[in-house]
């Protein structure tokens, strides 16, 4: 042991005091060390998704998260569950029961279906989407739920029987799917969902598979997008848009918007970018496949439950809403399911008034 007595400190010198006459000192930066500059906060309603750095780091800002749910938006980077209560009186999890979510997402129905399913019950949450997926298993990971309870597993719901034979589980005792893109989806731009914001055309849930919108658009034949605005989005000028942007070389979101409205620009302006939307959301469906993948989804659900399983499907256009119509009343008709909702379930004047995006979902509910 040393028993020399540690040396004290010099104090440090008193710091000048800046005065009329004096200048004011300036910091020496560390040599080597290159000087950055935080990201600026621009104003109280920034546009562009990269400034909203308030809204991404709730922990630090949750005032100004507060102040962005109260004025009816979605926080950038987030995602609002639709229809909750809804969604846990048609699905009435358990304890101790399996359930499976088939679009984690943001996981903000997993963590209520969570909370009832403890003790004893677990569940199964898949998406195809890489970059949100280990964002959510860590969100969930953090509020509790380890290993034993909750499962993250990287799939498009297509996959669904494989995922349980994989995981040893015969059947769930109840499956949700809330269809369409995310909120964290539409608001990056990189991602290049939505016409709001200028990026690449892309699109695809998982960016490392498939080919982009960007590709998909220059590729397709004028009959085929004629077809696919018709059926994927009901576009009462599918004929002129088809003909006009197949086979375009169209790289950001703002390039087809314009190449949009230029193809339609005798219309009023509200109906132009209802226009708009629809390219967008028929092209989103047609580069994922995903009237493909629901097919599937509802073809193989049947088997995948226990009996007396509830499933429930939450959808955002006709096109969704037709198939699981189809299919459930298709499946009551065959004895494959007991009973069926026999009107859809839709969002309140309360949850649209205070969440816009809830505005067009539909709830439909089968049980075996």
């Amino acid at each position: 042991m040393n028993s020399e007595p540690e040396p004290i400190p010099a104090a440090p010198a008193p710091e000048p005091v800046a005065s009329s006459t004096s200048p004011v000192p300036v910091p020496v930066p560390v040599p080597g060390t290159p000087h950055r500059r935080r990201p600026r906060y621009s104003g109280k309603n920034p546009r562009r998704f990269e400034e909203k750095y308030k809204e991404r780091d709730p922990s630090r800002y949750g005032d100004v998260v507060a102040k962005v749910l109260a004025s009816g938006k979605t926080p950038a980077g987030t995602h609002r569950p639709i229809l909750v209560a809804e969604i846990l009186e048609v699905l009435a999890p358990k304890p101790g029961e399996c359930a499976v979510d088939c679009t984690l997402g943001y996981g903000g129905h997993a963590q209520e279906l969570l909370a009832r399913l403890v003790p004893g019950g677990r569940l199964i949450g898949l998406d195809a989407d890489p970059v949100e997926l280990p964002k959510t298993e860590a969100r969930l990971r953090g509020a509790g739920y380890g290993p034993d309870v909750f499962t993250a597993v990287r799939s498009n719901f297509a996959g669904l029987p494989k995922v349980l034979a994989g995981l040893g589980v015969k059947g769930a005792d109840l499956v949700l799917a809330d269809l369409g893109v995310s909120s964290m989806q539409l608001d990056d731009p990189v991602r290049g969902f939505t016409a709001k914001f200028s990026g690449p055309l892309d699109m695809r849930m998982n960016p490392g598979r498939g080919q982009s919108a960007s590709a998909f658009l220059a590729a397709v034949k004028p009959a085929e997008l004629v077809r696919l605005l018709a059926e994927y989005s009901d576009e009462p000028r599918a004929d002129v848009l088809g003909e006009s942007l197949a086979g375009r070389k169209v790289a950001t979101t703002q390039e087809l918007v314009e190449e949009i409205r230029e193809v339609v620009g005798d219309m009023a302006r509200d109906e132009r970018e209802t226009t708009v939307r629809r390219v967008f959301q028929a092209l989103r469906i047609a580069v994922n496949d995903e009237f493909s993948a629901l097919d599937t989804l509802l073809r193989q659900l049947p088997a995948c439950l226990n009996p007396g399983g509830r499933v429930a499907v939450l959808t955002f256009h006709s096109g969704e809403d037709r198939r699981v119509k189809r299919a459930f009343s298709a499946g009551l008709e065959a004895g494959i399911y007991s009973s069926i909702a026999e009107e859809v379930l839709r969002p309140g004047p309360e949850e649209r008034r205070a969440n816009p995006r809830s505005s067009s979902a539909k709830l439909r509910w089968a049980v075996v």
